[in-house]
């Protein structure tokens, strides 16, 4: 479940942060999230937490490179 998750919410971020940063990040940052939720949340909602957290990761980090 959590590899599909990681793929799913890769490819939608990657689309989202497109311009800001490359897939190889976006895949980095899901891929961290996911070990950091892993053990900590019921299977059935890891592909939503893992989407609300990675998007936020991105988001920061994004303005904080971007100036925002």
């Amino acid at each position: 479940m959590t590899a599909e998750a990681c793929a799913e919410v890769s490819d939608w971020l990657t689309g989202e942060f497109a311009g800001r940063f490359s897939p190889d990040a976006v895949r980095s940052v899901v891929r961290i999230a996911a070990r950091d939720l892993e053990g900590q949340i019921v299977p059935e909602a890891m592909s939503e937490m893992l989407h609300r957290l990675a998007r936020y990761r991105l988001s920061r980090l994004a303005d904080a490179a971007f100036g925002r």
